[in-house]
Formats: C-alpha cells, structure tokens, sequence
C-alpha cells in the first residue's frame, strides 16, 4: 500500500497564515469605509440613531490614529448627503473622500481605484444596510483577498432579521465580527500608545450615550 504524500509547511509559512487568520488590526495596514449612512434613510433604520452615534465615534477614532476614512453614497439625488453627525466635525465630513455609487457594493471603479492607492489590506466596515450594500461590500473585499471587520453595533438595516442573517452571512464569508470599542482598542494595542488618553475619552463621552443594542431584542 503507497504511502500518503504528506506536505510540509516552513515555519515562516505557519506563521504568516496563523497571524493572517486571526483577524488583528493594525493602524498602517487599515482604513475605515463608511457605507451609505444618507439623510433619507436615517429615520427608516432599525436602531438607526445608534448607528449615527456609532458611526461619530469610529471617524472620531480614525482621526484620533490617523486612519483614512472612505464614504460612498447611493444615488445622493434620491437618498440625500452623508449625515454630518456621522462626524464630530462636519470640516471633517467635507475632506473625507465620498464616492457617488449606484451599485449596491462600495466597490465601484473609483473607490476602488482610490483603496488601492492606500495601500491598506483590512477595512473596517460600518453603515448601511447590512444586508444590501454593507454585505455586497464585504463579499467584494473578501474576493479581493482582503481583511474584512464588520462594526456590529454600527450596521443596520430597516428590519431587524434582514441584519441579523447578514451579520450572520458575512461571518460565514469569513469577515470578522466586532464592536466599536473593541476595534479601536486592537487599533492601539496598549495604553503606552501616544494617542490612548484621546481615545478613552472618546469612548468615555460615546459610552455615556444611548446603544440600542446593549438593550435585549424586543418583537
């Protein structure tokens, strides 16, 4: 009976796919990509305020480390801007670069041209909705090979199951499952980081407002 070919793999291999599978986040390697959180779709989105709120504190973070922020907006004729509270600072909302889309997924030519040029490969994904143009982005950036970190108290859509079973079906594409605060904290890695003291008290003041999905699910 023939002997079963057994493959080796170096060290240096081992390590490299271990570190690659467990989903780290570091700040030179990562960008932050805002999905169409609109004026028109604001009052129609399960826990919609909580994702505004979140959304705030993310850029917030992304600016305390220095991380891009990339938006895009779905058809801004019908569906309207970019919430400006998405941003502490709405000078902030006018330089962030904002791509006009009418594919559901991120990914149009222009975004991705523009990611490219970053040079990152793990994107931290939040807004809306989860189940339509959050997921499609995801799917797309997974296809591309790249780390995809999906905001789960900062992605929504107008009904609570279609988020769930997108939550759910993004996992299952092998995106990674996480929550604002504990993003912005792999971001830091320690409270020795020169810019830990701003974040904290980002997340102190974010704390003190209202999360929605800190409450049980009620029908």
């Amino acid at each position: 009976v023939g002997s079963i070919p057994v493959v080796q793999m170096s060290s240096t291999t081992a390590i490299t796919a271990a570190k690659r599978a467990v989903g780290k986040l570091k700040p030179e390697n990562t960008a932050f990509l805002l999905c169409d959180i609109q004026e028109r779709f604001r009052p129609l989105i399960y826990r919609g305020e909580t994702i505004v709120r979140t959304a705030q504190y993310m850029t917030s973070v992304a600016k305390a480390l220095e991380i891009p922020v990339v938006a895009s907006q779905q058809y801004t004729k019908v569906f309207g801007p970019t919430v400006a509270d998405c941003f502490a600072d709405v000078n902030d909302l006018k330089t962030t670069p904002t791509f006009e889309k009418k594919l559901f997924s991120m990914c149009v030519e222009d975004l991705n041209e523009h990611l490219k040029g970053l040079k990152r490969s793990s994107f931290v994904l939040f807004g809306i909705e989860a189940h339509v143009c959050v997921q499609q982005t995801a799917l797309d950036l997974l296809e591309q090979g790249h780390d995809v970190h999906i905001i789960a108290d900062g992605v929504s859509s107008q009904q609570s199951y279609d988020r769930e079973i997108a939550l759910q079906r993004m996992s299952q594409a092998g995106a990674w499952l996480t929550t604002a605060q504990s993003a912005a904290f792999m971001l830091m890695q320690s409270a020795d980081h020169p810019n830990f003291k701003a974040v904290s008290k980002l997340t102190v003041e974010h704390m003190k407002l209202p999360n929605e999905f800190n409450h049980a699910e009620k029908d």
